[in-house]
């Protein structure tokens, strides 16, 4: 199975500035993503910048970097361009990974990129891990997703669906017997044709609401393949604290 893993990766960063350059272990988080990203079945690894600081640090490692325009809103966005100026054919799959994830696993890359092609009904796949305590349940930042009996997604919500109305008619916090909880995994396997059609498609009430993007997907009616029963991946880098944790991990001799 042949895919692309494309690594979206903007100069801005509003809570660490110049994140994806920060070190990490004596080389650059883009590029510690990158050799992750090396390490599945991705038979192209591609980083998306804005930056040519960013495409410069990439390409002394060996790795690829194509440059795009600063302006994109999201790193869909920037995916997008980056199929228009490949020409790719509209079923081949480019899988996302985020470029503030340098502890990624390659195996859950590989597992959404073989489901989105074992798929072809579906534009898009991602996966999901079970919930198994309160706290996750009701946290709005944890998004939870509800799946149909094929395994397509049927919505994404800040909520804790589905709601366990008897379980929880005393107003109590808790995972009922057997819920079919799931934390969504924001890793992403496209195919070329939606990354095409994704900046043309507007965002309706539901993701404006939520604040999630993948909801523009479902309103416009793309399918979205769920892998579920993966664990919770190593958290990515987003604040000064997780920067610290992960520089801690490479000190120690992470690979």
């Amino acid at each position: 199975m042949s895919f692309i893993a494309a690594i979206p990766a903007r100069a801005a960063s509003t809570r660490l500035p110049g994140k994806a350059l920060l070190d990490l272990g004596g080389k650059p988080m883009v590029v510690r993503t990158a050799q992750r990203a090396a390490l599945s079945g991705a038979t192209r690894i591609l980083v998306a910048t804005d930056h040519e600081d960013i495409a410069a640090a990439v390409r002394r490692e060996g790795f690829e970097a194509m440059m795009t325009r600063a302006d994109h809103p999201t790193g869909t966005d920037r995916l997008s361009e980056i199929v228009q100026a490949l020409a790719l054919d509209d079923a081949a799959v480019v899988v996302n990974v985020q470029g503030d994830e340098p502890l990624i696993d390659p195996a859950a890359i590989d597992a959404v990129a073989a489901l989105l092609a074992g798929r072809p009904e579906a534009a898009i796949a991602t996966c999901a891990s079970p919930i198994r305590d309160a706290r996750a349940l009701f946290d709005p930042n944890a998004v939870k997703v509800v799946c149909d009996a094929q395994g397509h997604a049927l919505y994404f919500s800040r909520a804790p669906i589905p709601w366990a109305r008897d379980a929880l008619a005393d107003g109590g916090q808790r995972v009922a017997p057997g819920l079919p909880a799931w934390r969504h995994i924001g890793l992403y396997a496209y195919r070329a044709g939606f990354l095409r059609a994704f900046p043309g498609l507007p965002a309706g009430p539901l993701e404006r609401f939520e604040s999630l993007e993948q909801l523009r997907a479902l309103e416009h009616g793309y399918r979205i393949a769920v892998h579920l029963g993966v664990e919770d991946p190593a958290a990515g880098v987003d604040t000064a604290a997780d920067l610290e944790r992960v520089r801690a991990l490479f000190a120690a001799g992470y690979t």
